[in-house]
């Protein structure tokens, strides 16, 4: 099951790394066109060319990893090498800057590669880089061009191309994390909010139900009582009234009778966990659940090993049965202590049960458990 948090962050970094295989493309594209339209400008524009060429392969390589977390540590330390590389070797490469000047794209055409170091690590990894990276480019510059108004205005274009890329990145990643956490719990909230409109609907129309069968059922058997037709000594008329009494009772407080059902045999973990602290809201929706004995207790186990974990707050127990059709939902918004494998408790159950249990946990501390199972002639039913 997949929390809001990791449904808003794959989509939110599905779209950066969009973004950073745009700029992988364009940029060395670019560089590879202006290499190709003044091939005069360098001593060897086949080697320029090829440069570029490495330099797109690196995009195939390094921009996917944006999606599994960033840039490890290697990583990282390979794109640097790869960037420095690469302006070292254009920069060896270009001739002599003349008056009518040629676009120098070195920098912006590897310039990504470190924003995708920001984007992975902080600061005192990609500063020192790009610091690396601008020496480079100066020394090669001044070695061709020298030191002239036309060479230090290009270093002051490579220097600002590099803080307001790289400054960006690195203020990006953050920023959309608080994004991320902000449309989580907006998400979370909203869904909570239909999920108990839903469960409370579900309530209100089984309680209609049941009294509606009782005003069929119920209101005919007291009429003949009050006009003397039926005995009310009667054995089938006392039986009558009082499984007509307990629905009445169910319908009302929406609670299972003592009767072996999963609510009777939950209701002692229940009081261990109210006198622990924890405020356990129940609620029952559809038919009456008696599972088989075996599924019984991996229920229990696993109710009882998460509200083992929680700290005292108030949680809602939920459990929905609709024919050979069971589910338990225990759903809670405070961090549990451990984190038990639920799964695990349903181990030994045959494949006829249909056993399937899921604790997901957001990163606030909010979460839920989730247990279905399905009714099947092949499982022990005794008690």
């Amino acid at each position: 099951m997949l929390s809001h948090q990791e449904v808003v962050r794959d989509f939110t970094e599905s779209g950066l790394q969009r973004m950073a295989g745009t700029l992988a493309a364009i940029l060395p594209s670019a560089a590879l066109i202006q290499v190709l339209a003044n091939m005069a400008n360098y001593s060897q524009s086949a080697v320029a060319g090829a440069i570029w060429l490495a330099v797109l392969a690196a995009a195939a390589w390094s921009v996917p990893r944006i999606r599994t977390g960033g840039l490890s540590g290697g990583e990282a330390a390979v794109a640097v090498l790869i960037t420095v590389a690469a302006v070292a070797a254009i920069g060896w490469e270009h001739r002599a800057y003349y008056p009518s000047g040629s676009v120098d794209l070195a920098i912006m055409g590897t310039a990504w590669l470190l924003a995708l170091v920001a984007l992975s690590h902080r600061a005192r990894v990609w500063a020192p880089a790009a610091l690396t990276v601008f020496a480079v480019h100066a020394a090669l510059l001044i070695r061709v061009a020298g030191l002239n108004p036309l060479s230090l205005s290009q270093l002051e274009a490579a220097a600002y191309i590099l803080v307001v890329m790289l400054g960006s990145f690195a203020v990006l990643r953050p920023t959309l994390a608080i994004h991320v956490s902000m449309a989580a719990r907006r998400a979370s909230l909203a869904s909570t909010s239909v999920a108990e409109r839903a469960a409370a609907t579900a309530v209100q129309e089984d309680r209609r139900s049941r009294l509606a069968l009782l005003e069929m059922e119920a209101l005919p058997l007291l009429r003949g009582i009050a006009e003397g037709r039926l005995n009310p000594a009667a054995a089938d008329v006392r039986d009558r009234c009082a499984r007509h009494a307990a629905a009445l009772r169910h319908s009302l407080t929406d609670r299972l009778p003592d009767d072996g059902g999963l609510l009777a045999r939950l209701e002692p973990g229940l009081q261990i966990a109210s006198a622990r602290g924890l405020l356990v809201k129940v609620q029952a929706i559809g038919d009456r659940c008696v599972p088989p004995a075996q599924v019984a207790r991996a229920v229990l186990a696993a109710v009882d090993a998460v509200l083992g974990a929680l700290p005292p707050h108030q949680v809602m127990l939920t459990v929905l049965a609709s024919g050979d059709d069971s589910e338990l939902y225990l759903t809670f918004s405070e961090p549990l202590r451990v984190t038990p494998d639920v799964a695990n408790f349903g181990a030994d159950l045959p494949a006829a049960a249909h056993w399937h249990a899921t604790l997901a946990v957001e990163e606030a501390g909010t979460g839920c458990l989730e247990i279905s199972w399905r009714k099947a002639a092949g499982v022990d039913r005794g008690h």
